[in-house]
């Protein structure tokens, strides 16, 4: 049996918690042995039926994780911290505390902005104005966190000047880079939160 595994939305989602996963230390878990699959209906279908396909794999798995962004889910609920609560109740039918909802707001993207240098260390960014000072003049607003508040077009503007394409390696590349201890977006830090409960590093295990 495996630790962990992950249902996600999409490509860009699969490579980026691939990403993030390769490195247990910076996590603070324990190295885990996990699969990680793609839902082929992306965020709606993760809402309309996530939970009860991660409920096939219970024999094959202690864990299980059901990440989605917001935007593009297609709910009526408020915000994605309802749905996350939704979605919980549901994978606890099979899964009791073992399985666990991420709903990203509003989208995966906003995870790649940790830092304009770990960003720069992945995109032949030229010297001069850093990323978020063209990002301004280009009439990108922030949030408090200093992230864009329109993270997927922000990034694909950024890659349309560099006359780079937007892939999936370039999200596991990213996640490669950026501090997960220091990421401010409250959905990754529940999910980290949650991952260091389950697969705690012998520092940080009770």
């Amino acid at each position: 049996m495996k630790d962990l595994v992950l249902l996600v939305a999409d490509k860009n989602m699969h490579f980026a918690l691939k990403g993030a996963l390769e490195r247990p230390q910076a996590l603070e878990i324990h190295p885990v042995l996990y699969d990680i699959q793609v839902h082929p209906g992306r965020d709606g279908g993760m809402r309309k039926s996530g939970p009860e396909i991660l409920a096939f794999q219970k024999q094959r798995f202690s864990h299980a994780l059901a990440i989605l962004d917001f935007e593009g889910s297609g709910t009526n609920l408020a915000n994605g911290q309802e749905l996350e609560a939704q979605l919980d109740e549901r994978l606890r039918r099979a899964w009791d505390m073992q399985a666990k909802a991420i709903v990203i707001e509003p989208e995966l993207d906003v995870w790649v902005w940790g830092s304009d240098n770990a960003m720069q260390e992945v995109i032949p960014w030229p010297p001069g104005k850093t990323i978020r000072e063209w990002l301004s003049q280009q009439g990108f607003r922030f949030s408090s966190s200093g992230k864009p508040e329109r993270p997927k077009e922000a990034l694909q503007s950024l890659l349309r000047t560099l006359k780079l394409p937007r892939s999936s390696t370039l999200y596991q590349a990213i996640a490669g880079k950026i501090s997960l201890q220091k990421c401010k977006d409250e959905a990754f830090q529940r999910l980290r939160r949650q991952l260091v409960t389950w697969f705690p590093s012998s520092g940080n295990a009770l």
